[in-house]
C-alpha cells in the first residue's frame, strides 16, 4: 500500500517555455483559498511536523528538491521531489514533514483553506491517538 496520492498535471509549452495550470479543472480537489511557498531552509531544518484536522493541500518542488516524508498513523512513506512533475496531495489527518531541502528549493503548497492554527495538529503523540 502507498500512502502517496501524485499528480501529473498537464503540461503545455512551445518555443517560449512550459506552462503548468493548477485548478480544480486540472485535477486539484479542492477549491484554492491559499497559496504560499517555502524557501530558503537552511540545511539540516526540517519544515511540516505536523497534520491537519480540515485542511486539504497540495504540494509542488517548483525548483531545487526536498524529501517529504507522509504518515498515515500507521505507515511512513518518503517521496523525493526532485521535479515539478512530482506534486503530492496533503488531505486532511495526513502527518507531514519536509527534510533534505537543496538550497535552492521552493516548495509551492495550494491549500483548500485561509490559515488557523486551531487545524493543527502538532504534537505526533495527539496526532496517533486520533487516527488510531
Amino acid at each position: 500500500m502507498t500512502i502517496a496520492k501524485l499528480y501529473d498535471f498537464p503540461r503545455m509549452g512551445d518555443e517560449r517555455g512550459g506552462l503548468v495550470a493548477m485548478d480544480q479543472t486540472s485535477g486539484v480537489p479542492f477549491d484554492i483559498k491559499r497559496v504560499y511557498y517555502v524557501l530558503g531552509t537552511r540545511p539540516g531544518v526540517t519544515r511540516g511536523l505536523h497534520a491537519h484536522k480540515k485542511l486539504h493541500q497540495i504540494a509542488v518542488c517548483v525548483a531545487g528538491s526536498c524529501r517529504m516524508t507522509l504518515d498515515d498513523g500507521i505507515e511512513r512513506e518518503d517521496v523525493i521531489m526532485d521535479s515539478s512533475k512530482v506534486v503530492v496531495d496533503l488531505p486532511p489527518m495526513l502527518w507531514h514533514e519536509m527534510h533534505d531541502f537543496s538550497a535552492d528549493c521552493v516548495l509551492l503548497v495550494l491549500a483548500s483553506d485561509y490559515y488557523d492554527e486551531s487545524d493543527y495538529i502538532r504534537d505526533y503523540i495527539k496526532f496517533k491517538d486520533t487516527v488510531i
